[in-house]
């Protein structure tokens, strides 16, 4: 196993807290990438981390050569990495912002547990609602903000290249373009800055020969915004989405590929927003976030920000940390 003497890590060890369905989708993923050898899932149901062990197990030999197995928060130590999927579940008919308080809750008991072993890694948060939740783990671990973030907007900005692709009958990779803000209810799709392999989004969809833009462009962020409760009502929980999203972050992180993805941050002055994490475009690699990259958004599109940023601090100012 590869090892940092300085600093303790084993930067292919990767604890996941929660065995729940977004915990054991994202173990699953995690297992078939090949990024990690060593593996541990904690629950405050032991039983539940074990079962989830065990069964991920046993597609090991049809994977890479791989440690899986339940442990407890001793085994954080020398994890480069440590994702939190632990929180309540979003239920039909709830919004992510009504699991603040349950959650929030639940990591004043989590956090602390991470921060007095020393932990030297990477915390990334996938709890919801995450932007908050994100704000929450930075104050309680005291661990420097570039090392603590959210999985943020990834989902929702996957879903946007997916419904743009759709719409486009082109393959959704060449399509760029970002969710940024909440990931929730105040989410905003930055049009402005949306193109195709180079080419201003306006303009390639009428080469495709589309050409109500506002229509199409409400209608596709309207599907976006609303997939997870669209999926929750089908099947009560969403899962997969999330947990490749988690596995597309861990590359980025282990790989040190320095990939510009829309995680949620700490906010310091940028757009006028201050004091609360948000989901931006941002270089990630192995030290995690790098910088925030600057992308080209309108005067609606910044207001809009600022106003998804005060939603989530006023949700945050009536719960105390």
């Amino acid at each position: 196993m590869e090892k940092n003497c300085k600093n303790c890590l084993n930067f292919r060890k990767v604890v996941i807290i929660g065995c729940g369905f977004v915990g054991a989708a994202s173990a699953f993923s995690l297992m078939q990438s090949g990024l990690f050898s060593e593996m541990v899932m904690i629950d405050s149901d032991r039983a539940k981390a074990e079962g989830e062990a065990m069964d991920i197990n046993h597609g090991v030999p049809f994977a890479k050569p791989m440690q899986i197995y339940a442990g407890d928060y001793d085994d954080v130590k020398d994890a480069s990495v440590v994702i939190i999927t632990a929180g309540a579940n979003q239920k039909p008919g709830e919004t992510r912002l009504d699991l603040v308080k349950k959650n929030i809750s639940i990591f004043k008991s989590i956090i602390p547990e991470i921060t007095k072993r020393d932990f030297k890694g990477i915390l990334l948060i996938v709890a919801n609602p995450v932007d908050i939740l994100t704000t929450v783990a930075i104050k309680l671990s005291g661990l420097p903000e570039n090392r603590v973030f959210g999985s943020g907007t990834t989902l929702d900005t996957a879903r946007l290249k997916y419904e743009i692709g759709k719409h486009l009958d082109v393959d959704s990779r060449s399509v760029h373009a970002f969710i940024i803000g909440e990931h929730g209810d105040s989410e905003i799709a930055a049009w402005s800055s949306a193109n195709v392999s180079g080419i201003k989004l306006d303009r390639f969809c009428e080469m495709r020969h589309h050409f109500n833009h506002e229509q199409a462009q409400e209608k596709i962020a309207n599907v976006v915004k609303n997939s997870a409760y669209e999926i929750i009502s089908r099947k009560k929980a969403t899962y997969f989405g999330i947990a490749m999203s988690v596995k597309r972050i861990c590359e980025a992180i282990v790989r040190d590929e320095r990939s510009i993805l829309p995680v949620s941050s700490m906010m310091h002055g940028e757009y006028g927003i201050e004091g609360i994490s948000l989901s931006m475009p941002a270089i990630v690699g192995k030290d995690g976030i790098e910088t925030q990259v600057p992308i080209q958004l309108n005067d609606e599109e910044i207001e809009k920000l600022q106003e998804s940023a005060k939603t989530l601090q006023e949700i945050l100012a009536q719960n105390e940390i």
